[in-house]
């Protein structure tokens, strides 16, 4: 049994996982879920939110858990997981990419966003009154991340998205071997609308779609460069934990599989 923890993306919390869960237990593996600073149940003040809060969490998180753990990271989520793996490598079997933002050296994930031939979110979002955050438009929801998920999805999230704080996407990490070094998977999703996927597919390293589900005895390159074959691919938008969780479990049960977890 695998250990994983899922980490949400912007303005989202642990409740976008709910119906991952279910699937990771029926694949045989343990999914764990967090609520970052200031999402969710979490009631840090926006002014306290920050990059270095998150990592800070994630490892408090991933030392409580105890043991190796699959570290997966949605759209944001992808800067926080890797600064996670910075601070305690030792407890991170290998980090998820889910249509997230890859660290870059020296680069924030304003700075990578900057870098995609377009910019669908931008149009849509609506700073809060403090100017620490941002929201997005409520006219915007459905087509921009739940354009393809099921009836009632939409309702569901919009009674849960937060403020999303704007200092967590403006810092850079400092990338050492401890994160580069682990084991990176990245899962592309076909039809997203918030990043581009041509632009998920440069992040992961332009590297070919995994031929299919079944090769899963490929042997874990743990160098700095993105191994081949690591890179998945989903026929949905950008929030695949409603919109296929199903296919979204089997991805994750085959990179535990990889990296001997199962």
């Amino acid at each position: 049994m695998a250990q994983t923890l899922l980490i949400h993306g912007a303005g989202h919390g642990a409740w976008c996982w709910r119906d991952l869960i279910p699937e990771l237990k029926a694949a045989g593996h343990q999914g764990h879920t967090m609520d970052l600073p200031g999402h969710g149940d979490d009631r840090t003040p926006l002014e306290e939110v920050t990059l270095a809060a998150y990592g800070d969490a994630i490892a408090a998180k991933l030392r409580q858990i105890g043991e190796p753990t699959l570290l997966i990271g949605h759209s944001m989520g992808g800067y926080p997981i890797t600064l996670a793996a910075e601070i305690c490598p030792e407890l991170v079997a290998g980090l998820v990419y889910l249509c997230a933002y890859v660290p870059a050296p020296d680069q924030s994930l304003n700075d990578r966003r900057r870098e995609a031939s377009e910019q669908p979110l931008l149009e849509a979002l609506c700073l809060s009154q403090d100017g620490l955050g941002w929201t997005v438009a409520d006219s915007a929801l459905d087509h921009l991340f739940y354009h393809d998920c099921p009836p009632g999805t939409v309702a569901y999230a919009r009674q849960h998205l937060c403020v999303q704080a704007r200092e967590p996407s403006s810092r850079a990490i400092n990338l050492t071997a401890a994160s580069q070094s682990l084991p990176r998977y990245y899962i592309r999703c076909l039809r997203d609308r918030t990043i581009p996927p041509d632009h998920q597919l440069t992040m992961s390293g332009g590297i070919p779609q995994r031929p299919s589900l079944q090769q899963v005895d490929t042997p874990v390159h743990r160098g700095s460069d993105w191994p081949s074959g690591n890179i998945f691919t989903m026929d949905c938008g950008h929030s695949p934990f409603f919109a296929d969780p199903r296919g979204l479990a089997r991805h994750i049960h085959t990179i535990a599989h990889d990296l001997r977890l199962t």
